[in-house]
């Protein structure tokens, strides 16, 4: 594992891969994540189309080559045909995380009827803690103020760097037996 912390962020958009459109969710991930992080982190981002061979192939190099503890994507998660990031997400998992894409649509819930079909999720692979998002900058900020609070420590579960949050942001959850590593 490699000491700096690296995060992943994925914007899936074939308008905006294509340059028809320009990318908001990418930079809306971004932007919460550096408000949220007290660490310092690097971004590796990639924009693709909503091809499921594409997303996946982002994926798995992120996790696998560049080592990133955190893969956020962003966009392709509703009921369109187009939309393949969760089955993208999932094919390239060890094990799914249900409770993510639970929280994430109860907290949507609370500002649009539609959250109901969104589909995102979260999972496994490897050392890497994969979640999908949906691409609205504002849906973004809610589904990661919901769950974002149990990252750090699922990240810790499996292994990755210590993440440490700005509490005024999002206070991380710890149990209290988990501590702090020693360096």
């Amino acid at each position: 594992m490699t000491d700096k912390i690296r995060i992943g962020i994925v914007t899936v958009s074939d308008r905006a891969s294509r340059g028809e459109y320009e990318d908001q969710g990418g930079p809306a991930i971004r932007e919460w994540l550096d408000r949220a992080l007290i660490n310092e982190w690097e971004v590796v981002a990639r924009l693709v189309p909503d091809e499921q061979d594409e997303v996946e192939t982002a994926l798995k190099a992120l996790a696998d080559d560049e080592q990133c503890c955190l893969v956020v994507t962003t966009g392709g998660t509703g009921p369109a045909p187009r939309d393949i990031t969760p089955e993208a997400t999932e094919a390239v998992c060890d094990k799914v995380l249900d409770g993510f894409g639970e929280q994430m649509r109860a907290v949507s819930l609370q500002y649009v009827p539609t959250a109901i079909l969104s589909r995102q999720m979260a999972g496994i692979r490897g050392r890497s803690l994969l979640i999908n998002l949906p691409g609205k900058p504002s849906a973004i900020a809610d589904c990661l103020n919901a769950v974002f609070p149990a990252v750090p420590y699922c990240i810790d579960l499996i292994e990755g760097p210590y993440l440490e949050t700005e509490e005024g942001v999002v206070k991380a959850f710890r149990p209290k037996h988990a501590k702090k590593p020693a360096g």
